[in-house]
């Protein structure tokens, strides 16, 4: 299976064809400006140190300082970090704010460390990314495996290290530290905002909604859903499937999921496999879990009229061809879960300005944000009679190379 900068590379290649770009400029665009390599010795609880592997990728700042989040898991890899910067450049153009592309991580499997040792690790990746981060260069936030309470370490050490007052440096913080209020819901929805506006164009009434991943994502997209009036008919986790053809209640469902629950443990629903989930029958497909969920061999199952891509890369390119020519509408990631970053630049914004937005201004501003961005996505696919997906690339490409 290709990997996530071979997707990206494969993406923006075509929709530089599409566009007619040259070859040296499709190359600049290809190419990250930086990939940095750090080591982090940390030492641990038992008295033995353990090296850990960090990396930050810079793809591009053509069109403000670099933005995206650090992630803490065993995968993390440059090649990772920098496939999903190159990504980010792209979200960031397809949704008009003024922010380039960047992404990082740790190598390390985060709960094999105490409290402790996971603090000495954040701070000191925090210390050896000093010199490449800030808020007028390169400004990250948490990812998988990351939080508000890592990034307010991480804020400390940049600080006590720089000996500046430097909150804008990182997005996410705690709202005490300078975090900005909307931002836990920021991103499932986002994926509403984007979705209303696509379901009323192939007008769907009152859709029904199932959704893969009931993590922060998924559950805040069924929570804004259920709110709309939209009726969530079922769940997964990694654990099992949930599902109530009368309507699940999200606040139930996050009250379970807050208590570390599994959805197996779930008792008022009927409880099925996880895989069961992507071939039900609904209007509305939600993939807020895992990059290929959907690949050659399920994507034939699939019944949803819609499919709001959550997660990133949550389709691979052969499902992703088999449907369209089903006529399946798919939002791509890149524009679906964009509220996250939009959100960030607020939070970066009212840093840099020294103002503190109400939760019902947030809202009101990443509406605007996204609504703005769905519909010049919507408008260039119609005219170029291309996919959505295909349109928000060409749109963000034609961004970062103008």
């Amino acid at each position: 299976m290709s990997t996530i900068l071979e997707n990206a590379h494969t993406i923006i290649k075509a929709s530089a064809n599409r566009l007619g770009i040259d070859q040296h400029t499709l190359e600049q665009l290809l190419a990250p400006d930086l990939v940095a390599h750090v080591r982090l010795p940390v030492k641990l609880a038992d008295g033995t140190t353990k090296t850990f592997d960090g990396y930050r990728a810079q793809h591009s700042n053509i069109r403000g300082p670099y933005k995206g989040g650090l992630r803490f898991h065993p995968s993390v890899s440059a090649e990772e970090v920098t496939g999903l910067a190159t990504l980010m450049s792209i979200k960031n153009a397809v949704v008009d704010i003024p922010m380039g592309g960047g992404k990082g991580g740790i190598s390390v499997d985060p709960k094999k460390l105490s409290v402790n040792e996971l603090e000495a690790l954040s701070r000191q990746f925090a210390r050896k990314l000093a010199p490449i981060i800030g808020p007028e260069r390169d400004v990250p936030a948490p990812d998988v495996n990351t939080n508000a309470e890592i990034i307010d370490w991480m804020l400390h050490e940049y600080e006590e290290h720089t000996n500046t007052s430097a909150p804008a440096t990182f997005t996410g913080k705690s709202i005490s530290k300078g975090g900005s209020k909307g931002r836990e819901d920021a991103t499932g929805r986002g994926g509403v905002i984007v979705s209303e506006q696509i379901v009323n164009s192939l007008g769907l009434k009152k859709p029904s909604v199932i959704i893969q991943g009931a993590g922060n994502v998924g559950a805040w997209y069924g929570k804004v859903a259920n709110d709309l009036g939209w009726k969530v008919t079922a769940i997964s986790d990694s654990s099992a499937t949930v599902r109530n053809e009368r309507g699940l209640d999200m606040n139930e469902i996050m009250k379970f999921k807050a208590n570390k629950g599994r959805l197996k443990d779930f008792t008022d629903a009927e409880t099925l496999s996880s895989q069961a989930l992507i071939g039900m029958e609904a209007d509305i497909l939600v993939l807020g879990a895992l990059e290929n969920a959907i690949t050659n061999e399920n994507a034939d199952s699939v019944k949803a009229r819609l499919i709001v891509e959550m997660a990133n890369g949550p389709i691979t390119d052969e499902a992703y061809k088999k449907l369209v020519a089903n006529n399946t509408v798919i939002i791509p990631d890149v524009l679906a879960n964009a509220g996250g970053v939009v959100v960030s630049y607020f939070e970066w914004l009212q840093n840099r300005l020294g103002e503190n937005w109400s939760h019902k201004d947030v809202k009101e501003k990443l509406t605007k944000q996204l609504l703005s961005a769905t519909t010049a996505v919507q408008e260039y696919a119609k005219k170029q009679n291309i996919s959505l997906k295909d349109a928000a690339f060409d749109l963000a490409i034609k961004r970062l190379t103008d």
